[in-house]
């Protein structure tokens, strides 16, 4: 019997489905219609004309001409406003979450849109941690038993490491995106003379937002890279995860979407597993969190489609000692908290991929 997950019913995983069908078309045929702005009208020689206001990445006011008052021009602005396709997601959303399927809290993916809009998933960026966690129950037809919501937001990118994840030659801009949200939030410290990798909210100091990528040195200085405008914090094993890529749409209880890209889950699954096994001192509070959620994920590939785990086990153990070692770390923690799950992962050493 499952410990760490319930199944889902048909018609949620369906009603998933359809919300990410939607999302997607709809991210992927982008266009002015997406923009977070707003109609309003100007007077013009004396007569009346109707624009479209919105903010660009770069915090530049842009607008686009509608067209002179008429009859027809109100009609196209009041069918904009009732029909805009983020509007008319809302709806397959709430349906969605009504049936069983997990939201986000408000807040988190406020954040999260807003990096959309600013093009951080565009460039190579990648939703991981707890809310990647929360996206594999919707994607995988589920539902977490015991799962708790963070205080943090977790994003990564590939950095320097071109040879993983996705394209990273677009630019972005989370910094200014973060920056300039109602009741911002403030980077924790400053880099070089450039934002940091960590963001806090100035009246909700627990709200903290990170951005992570692979460590391929000794430093753990944050790093500078090309087409973004923050830093980021290195951190081991990471590029395990950034090697698997897959999309999945958060929703909130209002019905708000947005697509991310995230890690497989098998991989990710591993990569905490690994992260277990390296952290100490101040960051053994996050262990438990980590481990639980490798057990909820080793349960439901162990009762479904055990081959992407086997395969994301071997490729992390035959990567060389240092990576054996913490993956055996990972694996005594694990055995404390689902003896089941540590002993399927130990068993799979001698199974091939």
């Amino acid at each position: 019997m499952a410990r760490f997950h319930r199944e889902l019913p048909v018609s949620a995983s369906t009603a998933y489905a359809q919300v990410h069908a939607a999302a997607l078309a709809l991210e992927l045929a982008r266009d002015v219609s997406h923009l977070q702005g707003s109609f309003a009208t100007k007077t013009v020689r004396g007569s009346r004309h109707w624009y479209f206001a919105f903010r660009e990445p770069d915090q530049r006011i842009r607008q686009i001409y509608v067209g002179p008052d008429s009859a027809e021009v109100r009609a196209l602005v009041e069918r904009a406003r009732a029909n805009a396709p983020i509007a008319a997601l809302k709806p397959l959303a709430k349906s969605a979450a009504s049936l069983g399927n997990t939201t986000v809290q408000r807040k988190h993916l406020s954040v999260i849109l807003r990096l959309n809009e600013f093009g951080f998933f565009r460039a190579g960026g990648v939703l991981v941690g707890t809310h990647a966690f929360l996206a594999y129950a919707n994607q995988l037809g589920l539902q977490w038993v015991g799962s708790d919501q963070t205080a943090d937001v977790d994003f990564a990118h590939a950095g320097r490491n071109v040879s993983i994840a996705l394209p990273a030659d677009v630019d972005a801009t989370p910094h200014a995106a973060l920056t300039t949200m109602d009741s911002g939030f403030l980077p924790l410290v400053q880099y070089r003379g450039r934002a940091g990798a960590s963001y806090r909210k100035q009246d909700e100091p627990e709200f903290q937002v990170d951005f992570l990528t692979p460590k391929t040195g000794r430093s753990d200085d944050p790093i500078e890279v090309e087409h973004l405008d923050v830093a980021l914090q290195p951190l081991r094993f990471m590029e395990f995860s950034l090697e698997g890529i897959e999309q999945a749409t958060l929703f909130d209880p209002a019905g708000r979407c947005v697509v991310v890209s995230l890690p497989a889950p098998a991989r990710y699954a591993i990569h905490k597993l690994l992260v277990v096994g390296e952290r100490s001192g101040a960051y053994r509070a996050k262990i438990a969190k980590d481990v639980a959620q490798v057990a909820s994920l080793v349960e439901y590939f162990a009762n479904n489609d055990i081959d992407p785990l086997i395969e994301a086990w071997h490729d992390a153990r035959n990567r060389g000692p240092g990576w054996r070692k913490r993956a055996d770390e990972g694996l005594r923690a694990l055995r404390m908290v689902a003896a089941e799950q540590a002993a399927l992962l130990r068993a799979m050493e001698s199974t091939s991929p």
